[in-house]
């Protein structure tokens, strides 16, 4: 007779609600139709960190693997949609640049688009070719206040836009518990308070609550946030600090009073000491001074947010406090951290949220039975430690690439060592203006290629394929490439006007 082998996996506990714990049981609401029993624990005595309120185009994905509405969505959380990220102050102050979502113009004859534009740059021919950015449907859509959903149309310059959105955490998460629970996943109110383990593998068999009662489960997932509660506390699974690289430490968070009609984009400004978030919701503003505690105290760091606030505040400002990095392992044995219970890389590039569903997409894609192979655990830990590096090293390129030298913050990212991941992408780009996808890295060279142009990172040459296209020939693609994308954004409709058409939230969620 066949050997039936390990048992499936009949009984999920989820630890912790917040938008990590919730994104986990909506994306398994597909198991309880199969007979798994789907249980979250969370206690409304545990605030949630919630600041990560913008989004990056991926999180589209997400929603429409569960047939999310996504009209009913942007009603729901009150969002507004985010073509990209403007950035002030970082390549040196009195700066600005964009970092679209999207592509910029599109390649000839198997020589990239930034190559072509890059030659013609350095011609320094009068008005030729402007920033990179008018080349770039988000961009230039973003910097006129416009928004429209991209075409499926191939040929058409609107199917070159991508887009993501700004909403409140808070109510994404209830969003998604409300589908959660009606889909049969149980939610049970309590403190964890103990963790019981198996003797002889060590794997967790219940969590205790405060009360007394053992939640029993095959599978348990971490979305406990910082505490880390059964990956770091129950299962001793080591931290790796990046503070070295990223020196923020802290951060305040306040909502604002809207003063204008909310742009279609993140704003991130470069302090002395870190950097403010803009990310403007249908009827408020959320802001955030990111900071290094070394380098400010935080009672100047919170004079520096209030100050900045286009509107006046709507509650008291909260205080963050966290360390850049990742756990060793993001599996071990039957449990699964997701989310902050993972590691954390502070908002810069709106990540967080991405990095939850990527975890959710790889344990789906690994989901395991009760004998938790040993070969799936690791490579479940390759992909997602792969994948906190590669952001990792896009985030640490913003303070490295800089010219500021007005304060001991800039002037360390400045002097800093950087990892050898990081160093060789730069070295590669210093010569000729090459930049390489890696398998599964997030992002994408149009996004390394705004970062690095905008903050003045500037190639030695260009690609010698270049020379067999003739200048006269590329300036006048460049103009009707820029053309074409002035005139697509100018028809596209004005954000607010988009959003008061199709998806408005009601006033209700401006608290």
């Amino acid at each position: 007779m066949t050997d039936p082998g390990p048992a499936r996996i009949t009984r999920i506990v989820i630890v912790g609600g917040g938008t990590a714990g919730w994104m986990t049981a909506a994306a398994m609401t597909r198991l309880v139709e199969s007979g798994v029993a789907v249980t979250l624990v969370e206690s409304e005595e545990i605030g949630t960190v919630g600041v990560g309120e913008a989004t990056i185009p991926s999180l589209l994905d997400y929603n429409r693997m569960l047939g999310i509405d996504e009209d009913d969505f942007v009603r729901a959380t009150g969002a507004t949609f985010k073509l990209g990220i403007e950035f002030r102050d970082w390549g040196r102050l009195g700066d600005a640049y964009f970092h679209p979502f999207g592509t910029h113009g599109r390649d000839v004859e198997g020589v990239a688009f930034h190559q072509l534009w890059l030659r013609q740059a350095g011609l320094a021919q009068p008005g030729m070719p402007g920033p990179i950015g008018d080349y770039c449907l988000s961009a230039v859509a973003a910097r006129n206040g416009r928004f429209t959903r991209p075409s499926a149309n191939p040929q058409s310059v609107l199917a070159t836009l991508s887009y993501a959105f700004h909403f409140d955490a808070a109510l994404y998460a209830r969003y998604l518990r409300d589908r959660a629970e009606a889909a049969g996943v149980v939610r049970i109110e309590g403190r964890v308070a103990a963790v019981d383990r198996h003797a002889g593998t060590g794997f967790i068999e219940a969590v205790r609550l405060a009360d007394g009662r053992a939640i029993n489960g095959d599978l348990f997932i971490d979305c406990s946030g910082f505490r880390s509660l059964l990956l770091s506390d129950a299962m001793d699974v080591g931290f790796t600090s990046w503070q070295h690289w990223l020196p923020c430490d802290r951060a305040w968070a306040v909502p604002s009073a809207p003063r204008d009609a909310p742009a279609p984009h993140t704003r991130a400004t470069a302090e002395a000491a870190g950097w403010r978030w803009r990310i403007p919701l249908q009827h408020r503003v959320g802001n955030g001074h990111v900071y290094a505690s070394d380098h400010v105290d935080d009672e100047t760091a919170l004079r520096v947010l209030l100050d900045g606030l286009d509107g006046p505040p709507l509650a008291d400002p909260r205080q963050l406090r966290f360390v850049a990095g990742r756990r060793d392992r993001l599996w071990e044995r039957n449990c699964v951290a997701i989310g902050l219970a993972g590691g954390f890389l502070e908002p810069l590039e709106s990540t967080s949220i991405h990095l939850i569903q990527s975890g959710i997409a790889r344990l789906m894609s690994l989901f395991p039975d009760t004998g938790f192979s040993a070969v799936e655990i690791a490579e479940y830990n390759r992909q997602m430690l792969r994948e906190y590096d590669q952001v990792r090293d896009f985030i640490i390129l913003h303070y490295h690439a800089t010219t500021r030298t007005d304060s001991a913050f800039w002037r360390h990212c400045q002097s800093m060592t950087l990892p050898p991941s990081l160093q060789a992408k730069l070295d590669l780009w210093a010569g000729r203006a090459r930049i390489f996808r890696e398998q599964g890295e997030l992002f994408t060279p149009d996004s390394w290629i705004a970062v690095l142009l905008g903050q003045g990172i500037w190639p030695a040459s260009v690609d010698p394929l270049t020379a067999g296209l003739p200048v006269a020939e590329s300036a006048k693609f460049l103009d009707h490439v820029r053309e074409m994308v002035a005139k697509t954004a100018e028809a596209m409709p004005r954000h607010a006007d988009f959003i008061a058409r199709h998806c408005a939230a009601p006033l209700r969620t401006a608290a």
